[in-house]
């Protein structure tokens, strides 16, 4: 039985550094954004904010609310791992496709707009936001595909608001293992 911990939150919470110790643990990570990205540049785009988030778009647009999910089971399948991360769920649309084929827990990372966006500008990667107003444009886009409702409907949540990393990755081990306690025993 595959198990996978399908980590949602707001750009810039902390979902990748909240994975980190599972990561650690052994268990594979499947980047939601990654995917995006990879897709991106398949279609000869860069992968730049406004590119990706035209991607992702259309993805749904082409594939259903769950197009993104489907292609991180490919990814999931190809590797046979039985314990997989999935960092960067997005809609409950997305949640309800891998729960057809593995046990899932929905775990939200939690931080304010002020705290993402200076955790967005340390991060640097190409497709964060340069300035507070595209901050906010990303959050309007991501709140459009439905990531607000998996952040309200998460299973467990875990808060990046003041916290260090290595006290992120203790909560998020804390409840990923009560979790996988009951799942399988």
């Amino acid at each position: 039985m595959t198990l996978i911990v399908a980590v949602t939150g707001m750009p810039g919470a902390g979902k990748s550094t909240a994975t980190a110790a599972l990561v650690n643990g052994g268990w594979k990570r499947v980047v939601m954004g990654d995917v995006i990205r990879a897709e991106t540049e398949r279609r000869g785009l860069e992968p730049n904010a406004k590119n990706t988030g035209e991607v992702m778009k259309q993805l749904r647009e082409e594939r259903g609310a769950a197009a993104v999910a489907g292609l991180c089971l490919e990814s999931i399948k190809k590797a046979r791992a039985e314990r997989v991360v999935v960092d960067g769920i997005r809609s409950m649309a997305e949640v309800e496709e891998f729960r057809k084929h593995a046990k899932v827990l929905l775990v939200a990372v939690l931080a304010s707009p002020a705290r993402r966006f200076e955790l967005l500008k340390e991060r640097g990667r190409s497709d964060d936001p340069l300035t507070y107003e595209m901050f906010a444009a990303r959050d309007r886009r991501e709140l459009g595909v439905g990531i607000g409702e998996s952040i309200a409907l998460a299973d467990e949540t875990v808060s990046n608001q003041r916290t260090t990393p290595a006290l992120l990755d203790a909560e998020m081990l804390e409840v990923v293992d009560r979790w996988v306690r009951i799942v399988a025993p």
